[in-house]
């Protein structure tokens, strides 16, 4: 997921439930693969800034040699402004990007 090309809000938006639960006919269930994408997302999205970041540390011992780094910066502000995670998940799953599976369903047909 290339999240610089989303079109996901960045602000508090107003969604229309019937669009949430149409999928699974059911909120809750809804919700639950909504959030389970978010933290997926979030743990991406985590890995990814502390890997730029690392380019940037210093594993100097000496507080006198503090400085602002620029680039760290622009980094930080750039990951900052990045729509949050929920709203990448809601995207994904109103544009039926993510795959899911009713393990309730392969239990029965057993």
């Amino acid at each position: 997921m290339d999240i610089k090309k989303t079109e996901a809000a960045v602000n508090t938006t107003t969604l229309d439930k019937n669009q949430i639960d149409a999928p699974t006919d059911n909120i809750y269930e809804a919700i639950s693969i909504i959030a389970k994408r978010a933290n997926q997302i979030n743990s991406e999205i985590k890995k990814e800034l502390l890997e730029k970041l690392d380019e940037f540390a210093t594993y100097n011992d000496s507080l006198d040699e503090i400085f602002e780094n620029k680039e760290q910066i622009e980094v930080s502000k750039f990951y900052e402004r990045l729509p949050k995670p929920h709203a990448l998940a809601v995207e994904e799953w109103l544009g039926d990007k993510i795959y899911y599976r009713n393990t309730k369903d392969s239990e029965e047909a057993i």
